[in-house]
């Protein structure tokens, strides 16, 4: 069962979810607050790179740092995601949730009936979470679409779990992600070795 706005009003009060900044009034829907885009991103240069072998994590981040640019965009600026391509932004707002509510991302419809998707398959936020959110742009429609920093780019909702979770985000072993700021290329190289 999500939270309602105003129970997620209540979290923010107590100090249980914490979002930094806290987005306006005209943000909050009725059981989610839209974030804003961040004025970083990482794209993919693949000009000096043939593949990635997902088989060989060890070799996935060396290859990701090398095959990914960092790119900042003025606030006056905009960021373009040409079709077919992909590329990793940030929330503006930095998130944290305790060991007791999962958050989920959403894309907003308004932006998706243009194109754009803004996560792949990453829309879980973890019990424990403290940091900016990753967002998997993709380009989906047939045109450049101009991403700006500050607009409102996605939805987050709130799922309270039946108990305190034991392996809250941030406390976890191998938390490739924790305290994340800014966009981070994969760490896949840090999964155990099956």
């Amino acid at each position: 069962m999500k939270l309602s706005d105003v129970d997620i009003e209540r979290a923010i009060e107590r100090g249980e979810i914490g979002i930094d900044p806290l987005p306006p009034e005209e943000s909050k829907g009725s059981f989610s607050i839209d974030l804003t885009l961040a004025d970083r991103f990482r794209v993919f240069d693949h000009s000096q790179h043939p593949f990635i072998d997902l088989a060989n994590s060890r070799s996935v981040y060396a290859m990701s740092e090398k095959l990914m640019l960092d790119v900042a965009v003025k606030p006056d600026e905009a960021f373009y995601l040409h079709p077919g391509e992909l590329a990793l932004g940030v929330t503006r707002e930095r998130v944290r949730l305790p060991d007791t509510i999962v958050g989920w991302l959403d894309g907003r419809s308004s932006l998706a009936r243009l194109g754009l998707m803004v996560h792949i398959t990453a829309h879980t936020i973890d019990p424990g979470w403290d940091g900016q959110i990753t967002l998997e742009f993709y380009n989906s429609g047939r045109f450049p679409l101009a991403l700006r920093p500050g607009m409102r780019i996605c939805a987050l909702s709130f799922e309270p779990l039946s108990s305190p979770t034991s392996r809250p985000y941030t406390a976890k072993k191998g938390a490739k992600y924790a305290n994340q700021d800014g966009p981070l290329a994969s760490r896949i190289d840090r999964d155990k070795d099956e």
